[in-house]
This record gives C-alpha cells, structure tokens and sequence, in this order.
C-alpha cells in the first residue's frame, strides 16, 4: 500500500478509535491541502488536542432500490426459462416488452408542477421546453433568403 493510503487508514481508524497496527498509530494526520501548500490548522483538532471531537460519518446504507431491481430481473429471467420450457417464450417475452413500455410511461396526472411535456403541443400555450428547434430559430440561422442569381 502506498504511504498516502496507509495514511487514510490510519487517520479512519483514529477516528473509529480501533487503531490495530502500532505503525497506523505513528503516522502524522494527512494534510488535505494540495504539496506545496501548507494547511491551515483547524480549529477542531479532535478530543487529543482539546478541540471537538470530529463527527464519524454514517455508513451509507444499502442501495436497496437497486436490491429491488436485481431481484425483479431474477424473477423475470426465471419466469422466462420457464415459459421458453413451455415453448411460450416469444410470447412471454413480447407481453413483457409490452408491460415495459407501459410501466414506463408516466400519465399527464403524475406529472410534477411546471414540469414541462416534450411535445409542445399538451403544454400551456404550447410552450417548447428549452432545446426545441423551431422553424423560427432555423429560419433565423440559416438567414432564409432565396439564393443570389436566380
């Protein structure tokens, strides 16, 4: 491991208070400042230097929406095998293409308020969502004038 990462170790086992190597223990806090640059001292140095103890930061929890998804996958995949057993495969697979495109369109009632719709024509006096390339705007960038000499 190099001296930086052995560093960040030892300063994350500091402050969990569970230092197990004596070598961790020695090593001097890692400066967050670039080299060349001499870092400020702060004034909550933790509990050793009579500052204030510096908070531990949480555990991020689990991606559960992601354990969701995995394990929907899984049961469409069996479910799969088991209808291609059946020799329904094609079909099955084209009922859940189906279900997708369903389940992935959202109504106007679950739109959120001011969000705009992509097609101008269902928003409040049709209204382009920023990007929209208008004749208007494509007129005026292609200077529409007929050519010269004819």
């Amino acid at each position: 491991m190099s001296a930086a990462v052995e560093q960040r170790l030892a300063r994350f086992r500091a402050a969990r208070g569970t230092t197990t190597s004596s070598a961790a223990a020695r090593l001097p806090p890692l400066s967050e400042e670039p080299p060349g640059k001499v870092a400020a001292p702060e004034a909550s140095d933790g509990p050793e230097r009579g500052g204030q103890p510096r908070p531990v930061p949480a555990a991020t929890e689990p991606a559960r929406p992601l354990l969701v998804l995995a394990l929907k996958v899984l049961l469409w995949a069996v479910l799969l095998a088991l209808f291609a057993e059946l020799e329904l495969g094609l079909p099955f697979f084209v009922v859940s293409l189906l279900y997708w495109m369903y389940a992935g369109t959202r109504g106007p009632g679950e739109r959120r308020p001011g969000e705009l719709s992509a097609y101008s024509v269902f928003n409040p006096g049709c209204a382009a969502i920023a990007g929209t390339l208008t004749a208007e705007q494509l007129e005026r960038e292609l200077h529409y004038r007929p050519a010269a000499g004819r």
